[in-house]
């Protein structure tokens, strides 16, 4: 399975957090599964944690290689794609990974129900 991680979903993981559900940690688990962290997710926990809004760890490039996942960084495409999605979700970091997930053939794991009004493959927490 190749899976991209929402915000909360990496942050969940990455603190053994039971907010996380069994079959999405399975999946993330699973020695067969591709698993990315979008650098739209670097970008929204450094502004939330600067901002005040999340308690997020600073050292994401770190927790990224101790999970043995890949980072996705953010092309003119992924960009240009984000922009031209229909006006389901307003936020401009789970459009980016709606873009990132077409773009690039990977199921988001997420919570947000916005994001499933998308065509994009996820898989729910």
């Amino acid at each position: 399975m190749r899976l991209l991680l929402d915000t909360h979903v990496f942050l969940w993981w990455a603190s053994n957090d039971p907010e996380l559900g069994d079959e999405a940690r399975e999946a993330i688990a699973s020695a067969e599964s591709f698993v990315a962290v979008s650098a739209a997710v670097a970008w929204e926990m450094g502004i939330k944690r600067a901002l005040r809004k999340l308690d997020a760890p600073p050292d994401l490039g770190r927790q990224i290689e101790r999970h043995n996942f890949a980072e996705l960084p953010i092309t003119i495409n992924h960009a240009v794609r984000a922009a031209a999605l229909p006006p389901h979700h307003r936020d401009p970091f789970d459009r980016m990974l709606v873009s990132q997930a077409q773009l690039e053939g990977l199921t988001i794991v997420t919570r947000d129900p916005k994001i499933k009004q998308y065509d994009v493959a996820t898989l729910t927490t």
